[in-house]
């Protein structure tokens, strides 16, 4: 079988599916550079995938449902994050995770829905709690004058996309998985119940059972031969890494989120005053400068230490969000040809729920010996 697409969500169906015993071959035009996050210059920050561009900022237990697919999907992907790390860290593939996640309240309505949202969950028997203003003003760096409180929880919090998605190749290779740096320009069908791939460079992949199409805003153009294509519009997130001009302690319990901006501590990239600054922000392809400044201040948190921090580095990238349906689609488009995209923001939480629904549909359709 093949995988069509190396972001984080064809990573994730290509390993689990050659750890359960599966021939896969992985296919996607980054696997023939050195790196899975070859960065090109832009006028405003370099471009990455959509995976390499998200900061992998997990919010599965702080969901606003407490029921339906889409909570579902992300307990059940916390679940296995926690199990698939473990699993390759023992194999000798870390992948550096911070555990803990703070949703400060800008405004009385929002700490009025964190309350109820709490109150909810300690009825699940999930560990969420409420932070009062006091408390936040323990922790260090200051945390915005405006935070009303928040709410922590911590199972939730975030990995970081590059290193999971270099694990997750890295193991695979290990397992057997073969991978080919093309780029698929057409899936056609190749007799009673095979697929073949026709790749840019002329090659062929013929007789294959399975085809999981994972390539994002890709999808659509590879389906319209095959008489389906699902409308997927870009949507752009995008990030700062930025360094503290005077370094300090920090002791948030993870990730801090302000008024839908993602601020994540990174101090194991080797400087205690490094954080990443990130968000899915613009409609479309283009950054918008007013967005921009936004995420530069972090929704104008007022914050000294912030505005005096330097910008090491900015990226952004496209996601794929489906138009007029939920995200993210799980099909069978045709028997052996499974669509796995448009995750919009979800990509990097749901992406190993996403292939353990691979995984079951292809073991139900596929006699094993």
């Amino acid at each position: 079988m093949a995988v069509v697409g190396a972001g984080v969500v064809g990573l994730c169906c290509a390993w689990l599916l050659q750890r359960k015993g599966h021939r896969v071959l992985l296919i996607d035009p980054s696997l023939a550079a050195p790196g899975l996050t070859q960065k090109h210059a832009l006028a405003g920050g370099s471009q990455r995938s959509g995976s390499g561009a998200a900061l992998g900022v997990l919010m599965a237990q702080v969901f606003h449902r407490s029921r339906g697919r889409a909570w579902n999907l992300r307990q059940q992907s916390l679940a296995l994050w926690h199990s698939w790390l473990q699993e390759l860290a023992e194999r000798g593939q870390p992948v550096p995770r911070r555990q803990g996640l703070l949703w400060l309240a800008a405004e009385p309505e929002e700490w009025q829905r964190q309350q109820a949202l709490v109150a909810e969950r300690q009825q699940l028997g999930l560990a969420l709690e409420l932070w009062d203003r006091e408390r936040l003003s323990t922790l260090q760096p200051a945390l915005p004058a405006g935070a009303i409180g928040a709410l922590h929880s911590p199972l939730d919090g975030q990995i970081d996309p590059p290193a999971a998605m270099a694990a997750l190749l890295a193991d695979g290779r290990d397992s057997g998985l073969t991978t080919a740096g093309q780029r698929v320009g057409a899936i056609e069908r190749d007799g009673p119940g095979r697929w073949r791939l026709l790749l840019e460079g002329g090659e062929v992949v013929a007789g294959l059972a399975h085809v999981v199409l994972a390539a994002g805003l890709a999808s659509p153009a590879l389906l319209q031969s095959l008489g389906s294509s699902p409308a997927m519009e870009p949507v752009l997130g995008q990030a700062l890494a930025l360094r503290r001009s005077a370094p300090g302690p920090w002791t948030w319990p993870g990730v801090a989120v302000w008024r839908g901006l993602n601020l994540v501590p990174r101090p194991d990239l080797g400087a205690e005053a490094t954080f990443w600054l990130g968000a899915t922000l613009d409609a479309g392809s283009r950054a918008d400068p007013d967005q921009q400044a936004r995420l530069r201040h972090w929704g104008d948190a007022g914050l000294d230490w912030l505005e005096q921090a330097s910008v090491v580095e900015a990226w952004q990238g496209c996601r794929a969000r489906p138009v007029g349906r939920p995200a993210p689609l799980h099909e069978q488009l045709q028997p052996g040809l499974w669509l796995v995209s448009g995750h919009y923001r979800n990509g990097v939480l749901l992406a190993p729920a996403s292939a353990a629904w691979v995984l079951e549909q292809i073991e139900q359709t596929t006699p094993r010996p």
